[in-house]
């Protein structure tokens, strides 16, 4: 039983250290954002941003108007209606992108006419548009759009995430980018 004992109680720190390796959160759990979703065309609400994705269409160029830029290509641009939910301190979309499958995309800071970095207020709606510059490959498929007003990373953050399918959507030839624009609700 003697020899036997120091097996048993090695056995038994291994099942334990096993078990607590089990049961300990991942980094993306300990570090990652906390996730809203919601759908496209209703409004989802995180702690810093209210957030509602009303139109998607593809298209073959982008333009400014007033501008000379333009731009050719497979561009995603997606409609956001965006406001704070209490406070407007640090307030605006400082980093959107949108999943495809396992690929992400950051909104195109080429034009100047976006929602990204625009002053979100308590209460007024702020309507803009988030242009995504694509690889001719995608054009069907789920994709997700996510927001947050965090700069690079929405670590320790949260997360407004609506998905929604590229499959039904418009392509136009062009499509001129305006401004963003206060409205009331």
């Amino acid at each position: 039983m003697r020899r036997a004992l120091p097996w048993i109680l090695g056995g038994l720190l291994v099942i334990a250290a096993g078990a607590l390796t089990a049961v300990t959160p991942d980094d993306e759990s300990l570090v990652g954002p906390t996730v809203q979703r919601g759908s496209f065309g209703d409004a989802v609400e995180s702690r810093t941003l209210i957030a509602t994705a009303s139109e998607a269409t593809f298209a073959d160029e982008v333009a400014v108007p007033f501008s000379d830029w333009s731009a050719e290509g497979n561009w995603l641009v997606v409609t956001v209606v965006a406001s704070a939910p209490t406070t407007e301190l640090d307030s605006a979309i400082q980093l959107a992108t949108l999943v495809v499958g396992d690929r992400v995309f950051q909104a195109s800071e080429r034009p100047s006419a976006s929602l990204k970095a625009t002053p979100l207020r308590v209460g007024i709606d702020t309507v803009g548009m988030l242009a995504f510059e694509l690889p001719p490959d995608v054009e069907s498929g789920t994709a997700e759009l996510r927001l947050t007003t965090s700069y690079f990373t929405a670590e320790l953050d949260d997360l407004v995430a609506i998905p929604f399918s590229l499959d039904d959507l418009p392509r136009t030839p062009s499509i001129e980018l305006s401004d963003s624009e206060l409205v009331t609700p």
